[in-house]
Parts: structure tokens; sequence; C-alpha cells
């Protein structure tokens, strides 16, 4: 089949025109391949891409000039925890995410969200959304449905309940299998679990997508199990959120990126993608109270803290973990609902102001149901280096956010497509523009082998973005996070405007995608 300027120079030449709905005209085009931006017109109808170049148009279509303007294929998140937002009704419409010229995100990260995959897509589907949708096959949800929170290996029965509901969702159009190393009951997964899981999703040409065991002091070791559990189950690994977490690793993203590298020079299919803020956000008992405390039922993780015995083992290893995290002033609350008050406040500051330790603010925080928190752990200097790396995608691993939310959640929600682009390849030219746009397009579509999204190209799906290379940024602060990016002029999502100067449209225009390798 011919696409793009071949396609197009062959069809007038023969006399003919082209029949569209909508002509975007005189726009610097970014075809999503990494190439330079070339002037040129485009061509949309229906839901495709059917001309791309000098264009001959028949009829009365919109015609739209976007002189000066940058056109690119619709960016596509590779890591989001949207699945549960998306399905509610102040949240479905992804505003947060169209206004970054967001057209595709992908669910299920970090081994959570549903596994049900066919009742999922369908639930989308019947309510609307905002942006197209893949999820991944969620391993920490997969081993709780069977498993419970037990620090265990499975039995061979319950391995088999675990590898029938990766199949039943691969078969329903999941995209891979992810995991969530950190978190439970992922953590206490052996990595013989993983390997029969991910072959599952192998044998339906899925993808492993891992947020890895350790980030910090032992990433090179959780890097290598992640990289076994790609070869030995014969599959594309694909790390999340590429990070050297905490002082002690600053300085080693050199050393993250070269292994990477070694195994992609051996002919290992490896990829990455990363948020471009120094700062992470998670729960907080994930990051200071240790995996051995976490085990069991929700009861049994309040009754420790009631426990004399337990209390002053927990105090004692909390502690340890808030004194690499500068004593707490490291960790800020996003949402706690008991206080809102201390929303935007980082745990020193609410310890002073409460007379009290950062330690038994904790305590105090995981007996009343826990809280999400942004963690400040890397340096700017790892950050930019990870940025630079051709294998590395632009993902957010943010949520769909209501703009109206008391919560003072991590700002990559709102900015991480137009921080990237906007600020550390156009403002300041860190990595070329046409690298940071493929980032956010051509290369996470690669990595997810969607046939015809991603690019620019004719007879691909209509997902293209329009900005204001001047205006394209972001807006959102870690203490006011809820703001809109800003300099998208036109978003298209299936062939509809989602946004349309520079004003979303209300329209639910994306859909489930169902994996087609």
């Amino acid at each position: 089949m011919l696409t793009g300027l071949v396609w197009t120079a062959l069809m007038l030449s023969s006399g003919a025109g082209i029949e569209a709905d909508v002509v975007l005209e005189n726009g610097t085009l970014y075809d999503g391949s990494g190439a330079a931006g070339k002037v040129a017109d485009l061509a949309i109808r229906g839901d495709r891409i059917v001309g791309i170049g000098r264009l001959e148009v028949k009829g009365h279509p919109r015609r739209i000039d976007v002189r000066g303007l940058i056109v690119a294929p619709g960016f596509i998140d590779l890591h989001t925890h949207s699945d549960f937002p998306l399905q509610a009704k102040a949240t479905r419409g992804n505003l947060s995410y169209l206004y970054q010229g967001v057209t595709t995100v992908v669910t299920g990260n970090c081994g959570f969200g549903p596994t049900n995959v066919s009742e999922y897509f369908h639930k989308l589907a019947k309510h609307g959304v905002g942006s197209n949708v893949m999820h991944l096959v969620p391993h920490n949800a997969v081993r709780e449905k069977v498993m419970k929170n037990a620090n265990r290996p499975p039995s061979p029965a319950e391995l088999e309940q675990m590898r029938q509901l990766v199949e039943a969702g691969m078969k329903a159009g999941a995209c891979g299998l992810s995991t969530g190393l950190i978190y439970n009951p992922g953590i206490y997964a052996r990595t013989e679990e993983l390997i029969a899981l991910a072959k599952v999703a192998a044998a339906h040409k899925g993808i492993y997508v891992s947020h890895i065991r350790d980030e910090g002091v032992e990433v090179l070791s959780a890097l290598e199990e992640a990289l076994r559990i790609g070869k030995e189950a014969g599959l594309p690994v694909h790390i999340s959120h590429l990070k050297a977490s905490g002082k002690q690793v600053w300085g080693k993203s050199a050393d993250i990126v070269g292994l990477i590298l070694k195994a992609r020079k051996a002919g290992q299919v490896v990829t990455a993608d990363q948020y471009p803020y120094p700062a992470s956000s998670t729960s907080l008992a994930a990051i200071v109270v240790p995996a051995r405390f976490r085990e069991g039922s929700p009861l049994e993780y309040r009754q420790r803290f009631d426990d004399p015995e337990q209390l002053q083992l927990l105090r004692s290893a909390i502690e340890q973990q808030l004194r690499d995290k500068e004593n707490g002033a490291a960790i800020r609350i996003a949402r706690y609902h008991p206080k809102p008050a201390w929303q935007g406040k980082d745990l020193a500051s609410i310890a002073r102001a409460e007379n009290t330790t950062p330690v038994e603010i904790v305590l105090q925080i995981e007996r009343k149901g826990g809280a999400s928190i942004v963690h400040f752990s890397m340096s700017e200097e790892d950050v930019r280096f990870i940025m630079r790396q051709e294998f590395v995608a632009t993902a957010s691993d943010g949520s769909s956010q209501d703009p109206n939310s008391k919560s003072v959640p991590h700002p990559r929600s709102y900015g991480t497509f137009p921080r990237k682009i906007g600020r550390y390849a156009i403002a300041e030219g860190l990595i070329p523009l046409a690298q940071a746009l493929r980032s956010a397009s051509g290369l996470p579509a690669d990595i997810l082998r969607l046939k015809d999204r991603g690019y620019l190209k004719v007879n691909h799906h209509a997902d293209v973005v329009v900005f204001d290379p001047a205006r394209y940024r972001d807006l959102a602060t870690f203490d006011k996070p809820h703001q809109f990016a800003t300099g998208v002029e036109y978003l298209f999502v299936n062939g509809q405007l989602a946004i349309e100067q520079g004003k979303a449209t209300g329209k639910l225009a994306g859909k489930p995608l169902r994996y087609q390798p």
C-alpha cells in the first residue's frame, strides 16, 4: 500500500482529488519517525488520514490554516493509572491529558487495574471516554484475586488460576502483562512465577511491562531480573518510569542506561519510559513501611499498629526509611481524606505544626487508611540524561484528574508531555524536537506494535495534535498541580475534534483499543 507523499503525488499526477472532511493547511508536520518537520497539508476523512503533502481536494471540506503550528501524531501515554478515573463521570473525558495532546493512554500499569479486560472495555465503550485506551493484565490484581495478600509462592493450582486470568485478559485484547514489584502482593512473587505468567502473554505476542523490584540501591539487579523474565518468557521487556531514586544512587543513571543498551546490543527487545520530573508519586506505605509489615489482610495490617511489640519494630523501621528521605521533608502528602489540610505539605512540616515527629505522623496516617504522596527522590541531572536516550518513551505515570479536586497530586497528570516537548526540547534545546515528538508518538506505537497509530501516514487513524510551539507549555506545578497545559490548538481523536481553537469540545471520541499485534 502506498502512503504519505508518494501516495499523494501519484494521485495528483492522475488528475484525481481527495475527498476530505477537514484539511489542515500549511502546518509543519512531524510524522513521528524522528525525521525533521516539513511544511505540508494533511487531510482527514472520517476517522482516517487520507492525504499528506500538496493536496488537491474535492468538494467543500473544512479548511484550517495551521501555518506556524506543529502538526504531529496524537501522543500515546504508555503508563497511566486512569483505569478507574476513566470509568467515573467527572474524569472520563480525560481532559488533563487531552490538553497535553494525548490521544491514547495505557492502563493496567504497575500491576494494578481491572483483571476482567472484557468487562472493562465494555464499560468504557458504553459510557464513552475522551481518549483511546489500551490495557495491560495487572499482576498484583491477578495475584490478589487468587492468593489474597499471601507472602508465599503459589501452589500449582493457584499458578494455573493466575495463568487462566492472564490468558483471558490477553484474549480480550490486553497488550501484555504488567508488574509492580514494590507493591503488595506482587512484592512477594518470585521470578519463576513472573516468567510463567509472562509466557502466557508471550503466546499472544504481548509485552512485559514492569515497575521493577527496586529503583534505588538495588536498581541494577532489579533490571537484571526484568531482562531475565523477558529472555526466558520470550517477549519484549519495557521498564516503567526509568529512574535512579534516592541520593545514594544519584549519578547511577549511566550504569542503568548502559545495562539496557548492552541488552539491546545483544539483540533483546528492551525499552523504557520516563516522566520528566525529579519527584515520583505513590502510596506512603510503599516507600516507608517495609514489606514484612504489609503482608496479610487490611485488618491484620492495622492491628500491627496497635500491637506494642510490632509497633516498636514499625517505629524503628519507618524512622530508618525516613532518614534517607530528609527525615520526611522529601515527602509531601498528595491525598489524605481524614485531614485535607495536610495535602500539599511535607511530613517534616506537618510534624512541626503538630508538635510531634514525622514517624508519628506516618503511624497516624497508616492507622487511618494511608495516603498518596509525592516523593522528591531524583536528581535533575539523572532525569535529563535518561530523557535523551532514544529508547526512552515519554509517559506520565499519572491519572485523569478532576481540576476541581482539593487534592495536591503530582503535576505529571497535567504537564508531562508539554514539559518534555515544550520546555526541554523547544525552550531549552536539551533534545531535538523531532526526537521528543517521536518519544511521544512513533516510539510508543512501536513498543505497543500498533499498526495504524502513532505516525502521520495515509490510512492511519486520525489521531492528530496541532500545537503552537511558542505556547505549548506545562503550567501545573507541585504547589498548584490542577492547571491544564496550554498551546494545543486542535486535537483530533479518531477524526473528531476533541479540542478546537484551544478549548475542549466535550466529545468523548476515544474508544478501547483491543490489542492486534
